[in-house]
């Protein structure tokens, strides 16, 4: 009995680490999750699943009427199963909390040809609530022609999304100086059907304009809340398991 109360007395001092070993392998993951959150100025910019790719930020500014406003936008992109490109976003907003007004004219939203655009805010000069897509934004040179910038920033990160693809973009910005602009590139794929006869033609785009209006309600909710909280919507169909 002496002899096994000296034996246990001799393996006290090494429990504790016996017992954190234990806890540490029975709670360490199997597998890390890919990340779907990445900050974004003074949003939390929330991604639907998929193989995203954070292509990081870039620092901006725009004037308001007091003074320059600081600006930080956040890059990413969806890959699909093959490693090809299928969705990029680009979402804008204030570098921090300190709002400074909205820029003079920034509810500029003209109509454009061939684009559906919509302005609940009906020009105002204090707030935009501009939104623009286009099913076939692939149609040759659309894109160089009518958002240039984006086109080069696509050429300089080496992102060619398979083609056909679709574009949104919708700016947000109230009174007050909350500033939210998103870009989105998605391979049609996700967001619409192929038709195969007239009727199907007639309603193809159905789904895609529902998840651009979704999207422009999400940067609204996103506008007022504290953390900035923006969750992109899910695409309407699932990935593709092969190429178009």
């Amino acid at each position: 009995m002496t002899l096994t109360i000296s034996k246990f007395r001799r393996l006290l001092p090494l429990l504790p680490v016996l017992a954190v070993t234990v806890f540490t392998v029975a709670c360490a993951p199997l597998t890390v999750p890919p990340k779907s959150e990445y900050p974004v100025g003074r949003a939390r910019l929330v991604l639907p699943p998929g193989a995203w790719q954070d292509l990081g930020t870039s620092e901006e500014a725009t004037s308001s009427p007091a003074g320059r406003t600081p600006l930080q936008t956040r890059a990413v992109a969806l890959r699909g199963v093959q490693g090809e490109w299928l969705a990029a976003v680009r979402v804008q907003t204030n570098r921090t909390g300190d709002l400074r007004g909205s820029p003079q004219g920034v509810g500029y939203c003209p109509p454009q040809q061939d684009v559906v655009v919509k302005d609940p805010a009906d020009g105002s000069p204090v707030r935009a609530d501009c939104l623009r897509f286009k099913l076939w934004a692939s149609s040759p040179k659309w894109l160089e022609k009518n958002r240039p910038d984006l086109g080069q920033w696509m050429a300089s990160r080496q992102i060619a999304l398979s083609t056909p693809y679709a574009h949104v973009s919708y700016r947000y910005v109230t009174e007050a100086g909350v500033w939210v602009a998103v870009d989105a590139l998605v391979d049609q794929r996700l967001i619409s059907v192929r038709p195969r006869n007239n009727e199907e033609f007639l309603v193809a785009g159905l789904p895609f304009q529902q998840w651009a209006y979704d999207l422009a309600q999400a940067v609204r909710l996103s506008a007022g809340m504290v953390d900035g909280h923006l969750a992109i919507p899910p695409f309407p169909f699932p990935t593709p398991t092969s190429r178009p």
